[in-house]
């Protein structure tokens, strides 16, 4: 690195200054006194930071509404209904191990979310007005909504320390609008809270960095609250060897002489042991001995609820360890190429190159690592999910911003040679990442509130939505429209197969029919017990090999009862099982 520091002293087109976005709608907002420690003078002049509180309070609002837009649309996944269950049981008996594979912190905000919505429920306001009700739903979803729009401005906050504020900006931006980001947010799951503490503690991290190096003040503080955010992250998701990507960063600085980043070795262990305090704190229920019995069922994958994953119409086996035997390695380059908007995709591609020039300064490294320590891991385990892709998106984004970047500046160079005055050019420099902005709320707006089912041209556009990566991107959200068909066919007291027994329970009992008795579909032991007149449910993304040869039979045996769509795309088929269909039915049950 050669002595080199991060943007700040980096020549070229990517030194700090006043972006052109800012400069081209600067006299809209009257400047305000700002405090200089969130937005320090080096990364944004002191005329330029009322602006950018507001745009990122704009950013703020608009990926808060996008989140929470009609939130409850959507039924709840067999994921979700467990934390919901442990949030029920966190009420009425304290801390437990339930659901104990998985941290305490967002279960805990959960319940506080939960809790706060029965009191509204149940007051006078909406008891004449039920309209204002909050659903299960919503407010088991509403913490991950929050702090995934709050991440947008955590998201500037580490750009801007590494290059400067208009490309934080950009990058914020894209991460507020952007639908794939959207739809994670809105799935009550750990990776929402992983990210966001993973970000907070990087915004201390490099905060410490440039304290250490301006020697203007002392950087202990900045390393103890990154300790701090680093124990939330773990209490959010137990994967310590994020800590690789700040970690890495760290040293690659330590080779050089002029450095005064130095930790030590009494710091990094002070930093620990705050951090594993943290984690206590964040994550009490990591002291029963039953959340470790728990640990220990899930880390030997015994905790697999289906033997596979449908991935471009093929089915292949979902778990960890098996490496490149598993789901294939390719699948998140895949989901990148088709969900996420096209300009945001090819200004990542555009802005990858730039990661590998010096000009950039230093702080590419950071970006670097984020995305190799990732894509390297996440790419060859043989269990994937989308929603993992939640902690690399910001990385895409920032490299899509570096790209955008540069093609404005390039932009506005070429005016430049014309003579014109500065306003055209200014404006004409903001235009390329106000259209990309535009082009992403666009994508959000048409899929929602089925933001998950985006897919763009690449990818064959709405007429091959759903057909990738159907368990993530149906994720159960038909179930409540699903059972409630199921509730109007089925006779009293049937048997109602499904890939999701408890959810069929749970969204049967919503629909008045408490009666109906739901078992797995892959439970061929019960299937065989079935009589004309009970009910099978053939949902999207619940394809496995253990009822591919049954769903088939039966969907050649006949129309079904009803067909269930979600967005207009079609998402699940009820069967009501009449003489015929039911000796088709068991006799695969022999093959």
């Amino acid at each position: 690195m050669k002595g080199a520091r991060r943007t700040a002293d980096a020549p070229g087109y990517f030194r700090r200054r006043d972006c052109g976005i800012l400069s081209a709608t600067a006299a809209i907002v009257t400047t305000a006194k700002i405090t200089p420690e969130l937005f320090p003078e080096h990364i944004i002049s002191s005329s330029s930071r009322a602006l950018i509180v507001t745009t990122l309070a704009l950013l703020f609002l608009f990926g808060f509404s996008l989140r929470a837009y009609r939130l409850g649309a959507e039924g709840l996944s067999e994921d979700e209904l467990n934390k919901v269950k442990a949030v029920a049981e966190y009420r009425e008996r304290g801390l437990t191990a339930a659901n104990g594979e998985h941290p305490f912190l967002m279960k805990a905000l959960m319940t506080v979310s939960i809790s706060a919505a029965d009191g509204w429920n149940a007051s006078r306001l909406t008891a004449s007005r039920p309209a204002l009700r909050v659903s299960t739903e919503t407010a088991a979803r509403l913490p991950c909504v929050l702090l995934g729009a709050l991440s947008a401005i955590l998201i500037f906050l580490v750009t801007s320390e590494l290059f400067g504020a208009e490309v934080g900006l950009i990058a914020a931006a894209l991460w507020a609008l952007d639908p794939a980001a959207v739809g994670f947010n809105r799935i009550a799951k750990e990776d929402s809270f992983l990210l966001f503490f993973f970000l907070l503690t990087n915004v201390f991290w490099l905060r410490g960095q440039r304290a250490a190096e301006g020697g203007r003040r002392r950087p202990e503080s900045f390393y103890w609250a990154a300790a701090a955010s680093f124990g939330a992250m773990m209490a959010s998701k137990y994967v310590p060897h994020f800590l690789a990507i700040s970690g890495a960063y760290y040293w690659s600085f330590q080779g050089m002489e002029a450095t005064r980043w130095k930790m030590g070795k009494r710091k990094w262990l002070a930093f620990f042991l705050i951090a594993g305090a943290a984690f206590v704190v964040c994550n009490p229920t990591i002291l029963l001995p039953g959340t470790w019995h728990e640990m220990r069922i899930f880390a030997g994958e015994k905790r697999i609820g289906h033997d596979s994953y449908e991935y471009l119409g093929q089915l292949y086996r979902n778990q960890l360890t098996m490496w490149l035997e598993g789901v294939p390695w390719h699948f998140y380059f895949v989901f990148m190429w088709v969900k996420l908007p096209i300009p945001v995709l090819v200004a990542f591609l555009a802005g990858l190159p730039l990661l590998f020039k010096r000009r950039l300064g230093d702080g590419r490294y950071f970006v670097i690592f984020w995305l190799y320590f990732w894509f390297f891991s996440f790419s060859f385990l043989g269990g994937k999910f989308t929603r993992y892709f939640t902690m690399a998106l910001p990385a895409v984004h920032i490299t899509a911003a570096l790209g955008l970047h540069a093609a404005s500046l390039l932009f506005e160079r070429l005016l430049s040679r014309t003579g014109r005055d500065e306003t055209p050019k200014l404006f004409a420099r903001a235009a390329l990442p106000l259209f990309v902005f535009a082009l992403s709320l666009s994508s959000s707006v048409s899929a929602a509130p089925n933001y998950r089912l985006y897919t763009n041209y690449f990818g064959g556009g709405r007429e091959r939505a759903g057909s990738y990566f159907p368990h993530d991107e149906f994720y159960d959200a038909s179930l409540p429209a699903t059972l409630a068909a199921v509730a109007r066919l089925a006779r009293a007291g049937a048997r109602v197969a499904s890939e999701t027994p408890e959810l069929a329970t749970y969204y049967a009992r919503h629909a008045g029919r408490a009666d109906l008795r739901s078992v797995s579909l892959s439970d061929r032991a019960a299937l065989r017990d079935f009589e004309a007149g009970d009910v099978v449910i053939v949902a999207r993304g619940r394809r496995y090999f253990s009822n591919d040869a049954l769903v088939s039979k039966l969907q050649a045996s006949g129309p079904p009862a009803a067909e269930i769509s979600l967005g207009g795309i079609q998402a699940a088929r009820v069967y009501v099982l009449d003489d015929d269909s039911l000796r088709n039915f068991q006799g695969a049950l022999d093959h």
